[in-house]
């Protein structure tokens, strides 16, 4: 007997033993016989690792607004009308693109040396090869400020200082323990924060403040000055160093200037590996010199819209009403974007198709939207529930805002699934414990009243709409992969994707053919706009 066929009669039988209580003593149900299908169509023909392909290695990186990010737009696009579902782009104002088709980096003396890194987003090119001797210029006051004033032209700036880095003794590998699913299924205390497994999400940092001061309201008063400084000294080069990590060549980075087209265009600006960074500050501090070399070329693109990706299968019977699965598209620079989110974007393409192979009309339409700009604040997904459902600066919802049934996003690396955020909404609890249950034997067991942030759930849930991320298996997400030059294809998980696509189809389906839509909290009061233009001051993102 294959593996494929004995897995397929023990999962019958496991459903048979289970479809009893589940009748008896819940008030939903499971269509078990689809949940198998499901479960045989994403293990035994899954396609999501050719996703995975085409999202990175062909169309990786994938800036906002970049061409990548346009290219696999439109290959989204393509594939799912391949698979029978009818797709297309909706348009958002986002800003300038950028893109970079050009990086080296060498230390030229005293021995030479590779120098691994790359640019940093909206950033330009330096002025052909850069060469010349680095000079250590930490910018963290007005003093320094001060202290360097009228030393900076045309010269090469380290504005980072050293790290000092920890012995990887261990693969970075990070699963979930029974024991950290249990205390995570635990509510938290009155009034203490709540950002599930990771904590607030760190976000893109502008490369103007590499290391800024800890008080955030003394660094938003020091970033501009210190703009204007660099803008006014004009040196030919910018090098940072890794923003984390413990180096083995990850190099950590992601945004140097602006995208809004109203902004100066900063100095060029690279991110280094935090080995080579430390041996050139090591060898300047040592009197010896030292001499590099870096050429890149980068474009700052002609303003335009951004788009996100939308499909969606037609329901029957309730076709108007909606359910939603969502991922963003778009990605950082240093890397092919595979973990930072080509995963969460090849399992909800992933599980469109295993929902189109049923064959099965469902009484819901089930929506797929893949949004840009996520990275600089969730912009995509913000800009379509502002257009779609609610401003929620005015918080006045739109008649299809009644009619969205759920919405389900992955966002959080390559791991498998382990549960879900209920977002402080414990309504649901009942109904997707019951869900849960065929999925129990793959790892899927926790859920939570707890609250996670930094993905595009937050543009749902922040207009009352019942919006919900799962919790992933962590596996190498901020060790090695999240907006460094490792979040590459290779790193990717094949059976965790399956396995999220599964649950992520078996999830949409019960939406789908449920009676009643998903409860909802209540309507939240309207939001004002933090920040300046683009929505810049809202949540940063993974």
């Amino acid at each position: 007997m294959s593996r494929s066929l004995l897995s397929k009669l023990l999962f019958t039988l496991a459903a048979a033993a289970i479809a009893i209580p589940l009748f008896l003593f819940a008030q939903e149900t499971v269509d078990l016989a689809i949940v198998n299908r499901i479960r045989a169509e994403a293990f035994d023909n899954s396609k999501v690792m050719d996703h995975m392909f085409y999202l990175t290695d062909v169309y990786g990186p994938r800036v906002a607004n970049s061409p990548g990010y346009h290219q696999a737009a439109d290959w989204v696009v393509k594939r799912m009308q391949e698979y029978g579902i009818p797709a297309k782009l909706e348009n958002w104002d986002f800003g300038r693109g950028w893109a970079f088709s050009h990086y080296e980096g060498h230390l030229i003396e005293p021995q030479y040396a590779p120098i691994i890194g790359f640019p940093l987003a909206w950033s330009p090119s330096t002025d052909g090869t850069v060469t010349g001797e680095p000079m250590l210029a930490i910018l963290r006051s007005a003093e320094d400020l001060e202290k360097y004033k009228g030393k900076l032209k045309g010269k090469i700036i380290m504005t980072s200082q050293p790290r000092a880095l920890n012995v990887i003794a261990n693969a970075p590998l990070k699963r979930y323990s029974e024991a950290e699913l249990s205390e995570t299924a635990v509510a938290p205390e009155p009034g203490a924060p709540s950002f599930g497994f990771g904590g607030p999400s760190r976000g893109p940092r502008s490369a103007f403040d590499p290391q800024p001061p800890q008080n955030m309201a003394q660094m938003r008063e020091f970033r501009p000055k210190l703009q204007a400084f660099l803008l006014d000294e004009a040196p030919a080069l910018i090098i940072q160093s890794s923003l984390t990590g413990d180096g083995g060549g990850t190099v950590f980075g992601s945004q140097g200037g602006s995208r809004d087209p109203k902004d100066p265009v900063p100095p060029p600006m690279v991110v280094i590996a935090a080995e080579h960074y430390n041996r050139i500050v090591r060898l300047i501090e040592h009197k010896i010199p030292v001499k590099v070399a870096f050429n890149i070329k980068a474009e700052l693109l002609d303003k335009k819209d951004d788009v996100n990706v939308v499909a969606e299968i037609e329901g029957g019977r309730k076709k108007d009403e909606i359910v939603m699965l969502g991922a963003h598209l778009d990605s950082w620079q240093g890397g092919t974007g595979a973990t930072d989110n080509g995963a969460g974007s090849a399992v909800m393409i992933e599980a469109m198709r295993i929902l189109k192979s049923l064959n099965v009309k469902m009484d819901r339409t089930v929506r797929l939207g893949l949004w840009g700009g996520e990275e600089e604040g969730l912009l995509g997904s913000r800009a379509y529930v502002k257009a779609h459902f609610a401003d929620p600066e005015v918080m006045k919802p739109t008649a299809e805002h009644a009619k969205i049934a759920g919405y389900f996003n992955v966002d959080n690396g390559t791991g498998k699934l382990r549960g879900v955020y209920l977002q402080g909404n414990d309504m649901v609890r009942p109904i997707f414990n019951t869900w849960m249950e065929p999925f129990r034997d793959l790892g899927f067991t926790t859920l939570t009243i707890r609250n996670t942030g930094g993905t595009d759930h937050l543009s749902f849930d922040g207009v009352g709409l019942p919006g919900f991320q799962f919790i992933q298996d962590p596996v190498e997400y901020s060790a090695r992969t999240h907006h460094s030059n490792m979040d590459v294809y290779d790193r990717i998980q094949k059976g965790d994707l399956m396995q999220a696509a599964a649950i992520v189809a078996s999830f949409a389906y019960n939406t789908a053919m449920r009676d009643e839509m998903l409860p909802r909290k209540p309507l939240p009061k309207p939001q004002p706009r933090r920040g300046g233009p683009g929505g810049a001051g809202r949540p940063s993102t993974n």
